[in-house]
């Protein structure tokens, strides 16, 4: 999984496409809100549906569990 981002916002891959969500960066992670997870085009500008949403929490929580940089959700 690649993740990207800003200081108000990450971008992960997830199974081929890019989902976005906004949030604040910390000193040791980033806190994202997990409201607004949407996909980014050219896929569909909308917002995550709840299965998906849980699903790619779930793999980004994983993903960055034994990193220095860890990414938080509220």
């Amino acid at each position: 999984m690649k993740i990207t981002g800003t200081t108000s916002y990450i971008r992960a891959e997830y199974e081929g496409k890019i989902v976005r969500f906004d949030g604040e960066m910390l000193v040791n992670g980033f806190f994202a809100y997990p409201d607004t997870i949407r996909w980014e085009p050219p896929f569909d500008s909308t917002i995550v549906n709840n299965e998906d949403r849980n699903k790619i929490i779930k793999a980004i929580i994983q993903e960055t569990e034994n990193k220095d940089f860890k990414i938080f959700f509220e």
